[in-house]
């Protein structure tokens, strides 16, 4: 790793950390022993970031640093409001200046501006990241339904469950993963597609965390692909994990499965972030697809679907989103992909999107709710 790569986030942190102590302490001229307050959260606060990253602290379990990893990358989403925030009552701050320039600036508006707008700031980034933690740590099913003219009558009704962006590791442990493999389980689906983003760290070090996936059972098979965070932290190793657990790994394949004498095709795609033998490979995954029968498509990004234009496939399953996961950001999606959540169509495919279970990085969720979505396939026309 070179000096720069090392040196330039911790210079953008310091940097953002300043702003906010200036906002929040220096702007409102809050006295001495304030400041040296604010500046001590917020450093200590800092501090922690790190640790959700395995950044430091490895040496200790899991187990042992998560609540450190879990403040850390709390404070992250707490970051972004307070930016919003302080962002925005430093922009009237500025406009008093120049309105006022030829009376002290506003010095004595600005001042009441900046106390008030600091404490405002900070109680409003205090209840919506709450919110957002109790948002995201009750994952709920969503119900959709899906109508192809080539599914078999006979699978008309088959209910599969879309499990993505579980995002287990330094912030999210066995106990989560626990709740997930519960909530599918109640579901009782026919089917379950594990579609990517399982993981956060090395199988090494977080095996431990997506074990209880072993409990996913389904009458037509628990069947996986990867996704972009499983080719960030070593993916043969999690392929291997995956398939310990019993999941059954589709790699740039399909496969038939059915009931009452009636098949679709399950194909599963590697990640688009995937190189050398992951580099996701279309030609070998719908080898042997006839277009007549309906093919299911799991692949983690909704953009995939662009590479399967004209290729047959019915439905695609996808996850990766978050639905933005914090608000605003789901407006930035967009920007990369083609479909945000629920269900849309994409160069001729319908792609079901999940907002996924989990959450990276801050285990907070804004106006976007975490689910386990149930796909029913129903026979009839697309729509």
């Amino acid at each position: 790793m070179s000096v720069l790569a090392v040196v330039a986030p911790l210079a953008v942190t310091a940097g953002f950390v300043l702003f906010l102590w200036h906002r929040l302490a220096v702007a409102p001229r809050w006295p001495v022993p304030v400041r040296v307050v604010v500046a001590l959260v917020l450093v200590g606060l800092a501090a922690l970031v790190p640790v959700g990253l395995d950044g430091w602290g490895a040496a200790w379990s899991p187990a042992t640093m998560r609540p450190f990893a879990w403040v850390g990358q709390t404070f992250l989403a707490a970051c972004l409001y307070l930016a919003l925030g302080l962002g925005s009552v430093w922009l009237v701050s500025v406009g008093t200046w120049l309105v006022r320039r030829r009376q002290d600036h506003g010095a004595a508006a600005r001042r009441r501006l900046n106390r008030v707008g600091s404490l405002l700031v900070v109680a409003v980034t205090v209840v919506v990241t709450g919110y957002g933690v109790a948002a995201a740590a009750r994952p709920s099913l969503t119900e959709y339904e899906v109508a192809s003219p080539t599914l078999p009558a006979e699978l008309d009704g088959l209910r599969v469950a879309l499990v993505t962006d579980i995002h287990a590791g330094a912030v999210r442990g066995a106990g989560f993963t626990q709740g997930v493999v519960d909530l599918v389980q109640g579901a009782r689906p026919d089917l379950v597609v594990v579609a990517g983003d399982l993981v956060e760290g090395p199988a090494e070090r977080y095996a431990a965390e997506i074990a209880p996936l072993a409990g996913l059972t389904a009458p037509l098979g628990v069947f996986a692909t990867t996704g972009n965070h499983e080719m960030y932290t070593g993916a043969a190793g999690w392929v291997a994990e995956f398939e310990r657990l019993g999941l059954t790994v589709l790699r740039d394949e399909s496969v038939r499965v059915g009931r009452d004498g009636a098949a679709i095709r399950l194909v599963g795609l590697d990640d688009l972030e995937g190189t050398g033998t992951f580099s996701p490979d279309v030609e070998a995954a719908l080898e042997d697809v006839d277009p007549d029968e309906f093919a299911l498509l799991a692949a983690h990004q909704p953009r995939q679907a662009l590479d399967v234009e004209g290729r047959g496939v019915d439905v695609q399953l996808s996850g990766h989103t978050h639905g933005g996961q914090l608000w605003p950001l789901r407006y930035l999606v967009p920007l990369q992909q083609p479909a945000v959540d629920g269900v849309e169509v994409v160069a001729g495919t319908t792609v079901v999107t999940s907002r996924g279970v989990g959450a990276w990085g801050p285990p907070v969720r804004v106006a976007a709710a975490p689910e386990v979505p149930v796909v029913t396939l129903r026979r009839g026309p697309a729509r």
